[in-house]
């Protein structure tokens, strides 16, 4: 497993993850309308450089995370920020109960292929989102498992869309689409490799 908490306290320090965020802050806002009346769900938030990009167009976001490590640097980030409407809470959905609060809008960036059993999730994000809410997810196109140059092994290599789509599908959404929202440039053994971002936006009907 990829240690997260040991590379929190660094995390922000990448201009690359930091140009990312904002990046894909841009393609949600392009995506769907996004307004002060929503209640937020990040999953996987890190140090939550999605959701600051994000949060002046956002009503109250809660931040989570399986990480405490990520958490912690969050926390201070908040409170030397002033921001106030955003709250981090510890929480794995793969083990956990669901939090009994639901959501308008759920987003998630580079966290689905860190979760084996991707359908569960899914049910799990459809479940938390009120009737008409909206599900975000920013994540890796399918790639031949040179993403990861730190030893990590229990990854999805990227998704195929039209895999995902199915399953988001299965899992009661509508109104699917895909674009690519970034590039993610990275040297592997002296070559440029490029490897596409996509986002995925996705509806949960109004009537469920």
């Amino acid at each position: 497993m990829t240690n997260f908490d040991e590379r929190a306290k660094d995390w922000d320090s990448d201009p690359k993850k930091v140009e990312r965020a904002r990046t894909v802050a841009d393609a949600i806002r392009k995506a769907i309308p996004l307004s002060r009346e929503m209640t937020a769900l990040e999953y996987g938030c890190g140090t939550g450089l999605l959701s600051f990009a994000l949060q002046e167009e956002l009503g109250q976001i809660t931040l989570a995370d399986t990480s405490q490590g990520m958490l912690d640097v969050l926390a201070e980030k908040i409170s030397t920020s002033g921001v106030r409407n955003m709250k981090p809470l510890r929480l794995d959905l793969s083990t956990d109960p669901l939090p009994d609060e639901r959501y308008a809008i759920t987003y998630s960036l580079m966290t689905l292929h860190h979760i084996h059993n991707t359908q569960d999730i899914l049910k799990k994000f459809h479940a938390l989102l009120e009737p008409g809410g909206y599900l975000l997810v920013a994540d890796l196109d399918k790639e031949d498992g040179s993403f990861h140059t730190d030893g990590t092994t229990d990854v999805h290599k990227g998704f195929a869309r039209s895999e995902l789509q199915k399953q988001v599908e299965a899992a009661g959404f509508e109104e699917i689409a895909f674009f690519t929202a970034y590039t993610i440039k990275k040297k592997i053994e002296e070559k440029e490799k490029f490897f596409p971002v996509f986002l995925m936006s996705a509806r949960k009907r109004s009537g469920h």
